[in-house]
Parts: C-alpha cells; structure tokens; sequence
C-alpha cells in the first residue's frame, strides 16, 4: 500500500513540474486581422500560407474575413476593423486623394495581372477582340480595377467601351455572374472559378484573358495603414515572410497539389475545377513570385486609372509604397 500511495506522489510531482515546462515552451501567438476582399482562387498562396503554417510558423495567429467589395474592405481598414487589407492598389490612392492624415501603405503584393477573362455565351473558334463591337457587354463596377482593366484592354484593341459597346456596370458585383446565366448580355468580364464553372455547365464559353493583355500590375496587394505599420513593423515583417514562402511554395508545386491543400476554402467548388484554375493563373503568371510592388507596376496601374478616368491624381510609388519590408522578405 505504501509503495502505491509513493508511486502515486511521483507521478504527481512529475506532472508539476512537467505542466509549467510545457507551458512555458509554448509561445502566444501574435493576432494579425486580414479583411479579404472577396474569397478567390486568384488568392491561392494565401490561403496555402495558412494552410501549410507558414504564418504560424512566424508566431502569428490569423484572422482571416471576406468583406466583400473594395469599400467595404477599405472601411473595415480605416476603422480599425482589420489589421490587413488584400484589395486593389487603387483604393489606397483613392484613400490618399481625400486627403487621409494616416495614409494606407501598400507593403507585400499578391498578385500581379488582372484576373477575369472574357467570357462568351456563344462559342466562338477563332476570337478577335472586333467580335465585342455592336455587343451587349457585362462588365464590372464602375470604378473597381476589374472594369478599369477591362477597358483598358477594349481600348488598346480599338474599342470605344462607351460607343462601341453596349456596355452595362449598374449590377452588383455579387450579381453579375447570376444576371449572365439568367440572358443578360452577350459577353461578359468574369473571375474564376465562375468562368470555369460556367463553361463546364455549358453556359458559354472562355476566350479571352484581361490577364494577360493588360501587363503586370499590383492588381491585389496587402495594406495597412502607416500608423500600424509603424508601431507593429515587426509583426509585418513577419507577415510578409510568411507569404513570400507561399508563394515560393506554389511556384514550386503544380496546380493539383495547391488545389488539394486550399480546397477546405472552396468547399462548393469540385477539386478538378480548382486545379483547372490555378493552372490557368499560374501559367499566364498571375500569382507574383515575389511580394514587391515595383514602380513600373505601380505606374501601370495608375495609366490604367487614367484611362478609365478614375485617377484623382497621381501619386509617387514611394509615398504609398513600402518595398523596404518585401525586399527585406525576398532576400531571406
């Protein structure tokens, strides 16, 4: 009995001192809010940076949100709902243009080319972009870089988007797809997987992609504002590493792999499609290899603006710009 009853203290004592060992060998996670502005496959290495721990890996704990729309994200930023922004480069001008005292810093890319593709309710063989004139045209919100890229690529083929077109831009954007498949229009500027999943059912077909006739540009990148990246640089630093190694890892594994590993966000969408799409964003190089936001994307962006009439003004690559941090990130 007493044998029991000491072997019964030195497990007791064992766990004592074992339970405050394993505590203090666990480190607290630093929470980091990221507000998407929708949920995409065009956004494959980020959830691959989740998925894989990379971020986890970095001691941050991330809290990821869809916001859907450009300015509900920006709002969601600006009012302290989020730590991080992944929305377009454009509404951190729009930002600066009304005069903001806390400017946001665009400071880690993800992606580097338009992500729609032109989509066609009929089947065409042989496409020229002179096919859309005299067309009924599904396009984007005004003012969001899908619609601004859409024309930007229209007129460089020769298209006059308002006369040549029967352009519509008043529907929702959660709405546009829906509105195709009811009979509205003839074209119509899509994301993945919708376009993938449209064709599949037989409601039209792929033609073209804006992707690759609009050229690199920051088209989706993470923002926050400068306060924050001042006073938590260590934390975007973190941040950013951990996507740097996403996107090496997806660079270096084919689209059936990174479909396998991001599919728990796609639960609607069959594991085929995934990988047809990522496929297809990783072969016109659309996911950045890197998270810098170059000056030459930056001014691209902002002639594409201008063009679509949009740009307030222009603005240098350095005043809303942070390359320090992704630079820093890439060469590790």
């Amino acid at each position: 009995m007493k044998k029991w009853i000491k072997a019964g203290w030195i497990i007791l004592i064992a766990c004592i001192l074992i339970v405050p060992l394993a505590a203090c060998g666990k480190e607290d996670l630093t929470k980091v809010r990221i507000a998407e502005v929708t949920r995409s496959l065009f956004y494959a290495p980020q959830y691959v940076a989740i998925e894989k721990g990379f971020f986890k890996k970095e001691g941050l704990d991330i809290d990821l949100k869809t916001t859907a729309g450009g300015d509900k994200t920006m709002t969601a930023l600006l009012s302290n709902g989020a730590d991080v922004a992944l929305v377009g480069s454009e509404t951190s001008i729009y930002v600066a243009a009304q005069g903001s005292k806390d400017p946001v810093i665009n400071f880690a890319q993800l992606t580097q080319t338009d992500g729609t593709f032109l989509f066609s309710r009929k089947k065409i063989d042989n496409f020229n972009w002179n096919m859309l004139k005299g067309s009924t045209f599904l396009g984007q919100r005004k003012g969001g870089m899908p619609q601004m890229a859409g024309e930007f690529v229209l007129k460089k083929h020769g298209i006059n988007p308002k006369k040549d077109l029967n352009l519509i831009q008043n529907i929702d954007y959660a709405n546009i797809s829906t509105a195709f498949a009811s009979g509205t229009g003839d074209f119509v500027q899509l994301f993945e997987p919708t376009a993938s999943i449209f064709e599949k059912e037989g409601k039209g077909h792929i033609v073209a992609s804006f992707g690759t006739e609009s050229g690199h540009l920051p088209y989706t990148t993470y923002m926050s504002k400068k306060s924050f990246i001042k006073k938590n640089k260590s934390t975007v630093e973190k941040f950013t590493r951990a996507i740097k190694e996403a996107q090496d890892w997806v660079q270096k594994h084919n689209a059936g792999e990174v479909a396998k590993v991001i599919q728990p966000y796609f639960e609607d969408t069959d594991l085929q499609t995934i990988e047809t799409v990522i496929n297809r964003y990783k072969s016109q190089g659309s996911y950045a290899t890197d998270p810098i936001l170059d000056n030459k994307e930056w001014n691209n962006l902002q002639d594409i603006m201008n063009e679509a009439g949009e740009l307030p003004s222009r603005v240098e690559h350095s005043k809303l710009v942070n390359t320090e941090i992704a630079e820093k990130a890439s060469k590790k």
